[in-house]
């Protein structure tokens, strides 16, 4: 750690819906700063003018808010340092071109995009796929390097377009040190003259993520392993403006479940699952799934997501927000890529359902159902079901029969347990409950257990017949809190129903 105050920026760009391992990488970032009192903000990047998407920008900020990890500044939210969108800060972006052009750490290019193609296709024809604009081909180029000075400045005066590219030395090691990856050194011979300022006057990530990133004081970029090519660039452009760096630190990639490589939407799309936080819909209505909307709980898709590429070091592995805050640390951050796996987001949101209180269960579970059952009644359904649930809508999927009497019966019940003797046993413990004047749950199995001792029988061959009149499942909690919580009536009166329904069914046989 250094002396700096810790600030942090997630900087996403409003090129389309937040996919899941950006949402993460906004997480290690939030949790970072948490853990040292410090700041975590939001920038929008969008220097990207043609893939700029209507929409985005709200889609990421009400991901993050549902998400519960929202900055403090940004746009929006205020802060100091604004404005918190690039193209906002436009005109702050060329004087600092301008210098590192003045410096000689940049140049202005006049190539024009054909000529730039009519080049890349030459190279290709020798045998040169990759051709790129660096320090060994810019001297065949039209840039300032090559033109005389006067010539410069009448295209300047004329207004043709140019660029700003960075002027990379030869032969030169760049070397950084990351919070995950350790030392990283990078040969400026395998690195191109990237454009720093584009024809339109917009900068290029490259110089404004830089410039951004120094103004609003940012003291720790944490952020994907796709921009790790780029970091050598960025240590250069810090040195050119003989600014301190910030410290880095480059993330895993999440990888697709089966197979190699980055999880992408068609991943979700092929094997059914979301990558995105909530639902995004495209400019020609396709919707996209989201886990919000497909009933997930906002803690444990963050559980889940801390521990693609972090460990705590221990086996514990249900976390709250403020326990990740407490235990994340870099140093525990993977360098290798972590593999996603939809199972285990299902089992975190299982673990979170049940630690939800029933009450909380209850109201949601009232705002998914059409007619209205009680919150009290619906508390104790959640209470009785959520260990069986995966989601909310589970609950009542498996659990209407407390509220519901049966319309159906388990078939795989029937035929295993249903023997001749059945119905008159059934019968005879209807009776037995009939009389019951203490209806609890510890009463009604003292009482099952007296009458199956009676009978010579053992539990197996009596208790699923009951369950299965009662409830028409073949499996479920106890059946002694069922019948509490149903009462007497009911129980007699479902009992009753059941014998009348089965004895027609196997009679039908």
């Amino acid at each position: 750690m250094s002396n700096r105050p810790v600030r942090v920026r997630f900087a996403p760009s409003p090129t389309g819906p937040l996919h899941l391992g950006g949402v993460r990488t906004a997480l290690y970032n939030y949790l970072f700063a948490k853990k040292y009192n410090g700041v975590f903000l939001i920038r929008l990047e969008d220097t990207d003018e043609k893939r700029f998407v209507p929409g985005a920008q709200d889609y990421i900020m009400d991901a993050l808010k549902w998400c519960g990890i929202m900055p403090t500044e940004g746009p929006g939210l205020g802060g100091n340092f604004g404005p918190y969108i690039q193209s906002e800060r436009k005109d702050t972006y060329r004087p600092f071109a301008e210098q590192l052009v003045k410096d000689g750490h940049a140049y202005l290019a006049f190539d024009t995009p054909e000529e730039l193609d009519a080049m890349r296709k030459q190279a290709s024809s020798m045998g040169m796929p990759n051709w790129q604009y660096n320090n060994i081909t810019r001297a065949s180029m039209k840039n300032s390097l090559t033109l005389p000075a006067d010539e410069v400045e009448k295209r300047i005066a004329a207004e043709e377009p140019y660029t700003v590219r960075m002027k990379m030395p030869r032969n030169v090691d760049i070397r950084f040190e990351d919070e995950v990856r350790g030392w990283v050194v990078v040969n400026t011979n395998n690195i191109d003259d990237k454009i720093l300022l584009k024809p339109t006057g917009m900068p290029t990530y490259h110089l404004a993520n830089i410039v951004d990133d120094k103004a609003m004081e940012i003291s720790h970029v944490i952020r994907g392993e796709e921009w790790l090519p780029s970091a050598p660039l960025h240590v250069m452009l810090y040195d050119a403006f003989g600014w301190d760096l910030p410290k880095f630190a480059h993330l895993p990639l999440v990888l697709k479940p089966d197979g190699n490589g980055k999880l992408s939407k068609r991943d979700g799309d092929r094997l059914g699952f979301p990558v995105f936080p909530t639902n995004w819909t495209t400019a020609e209505g396709e919707v996209y799934s989201g886990y919000r909307e497909k009933g997930y709980i906002s803690g444990g898709f963050l559980n889940m997501l801390a521990f693609l590429g972090w460990n705590p070091g221990t086996t514990q592995e249900i976390f709250s927000l403020d326990e990740l805050c407490e235990t994340f640390t870099l140093e525990r951050v993977s360098k290798s890529g972590a593999k996603f796996d939809p199972d285990k987001t299902k089992w975190y949101q299982q673990q979170y359902l049940r630690s939800t209180p029933n009450e909380v269960l209850a109201k949601e579970l009232s705002e998914i159902l059409t007619e209205n059952y009680g919150l009290d009644r619906l508390t104790t359904v959640c209470r009785l079901m959520k260990e069986r649930a995966t989601f909310v809508e589970d609950i009542w999927t498996e659990g209407s029969f407390l509220l519901e009497k049966p319309t159906s019966y388990d078939e795989k019940t029937m035929r295993k347990k249903w023997k001749n003797n059945a119905s008159s046993l059934m019968g005879e413990w209807k009776g037995v409950m009939s009389t019951l004047s203490d209806y609890s749950a510890e009463s009604i199995e003292g009482s099952f257990k007296d009458f199956i001792i009676s009978k010579e029988l053992g539990i197996g061959a009596v208790l699923p017949l009951f369950r299965l009149l009662v409830t028409g499942k073949g499996m479920g909690p106890s059946m002694f809190e069922i019948a509490s919580f149903l009462g007497k009536e009911e129980c007699v009166e479902r009992i009753s129903i059941g014998l009348d329904t089965l004895a027609v069914t196997t009679s039908q046989a």
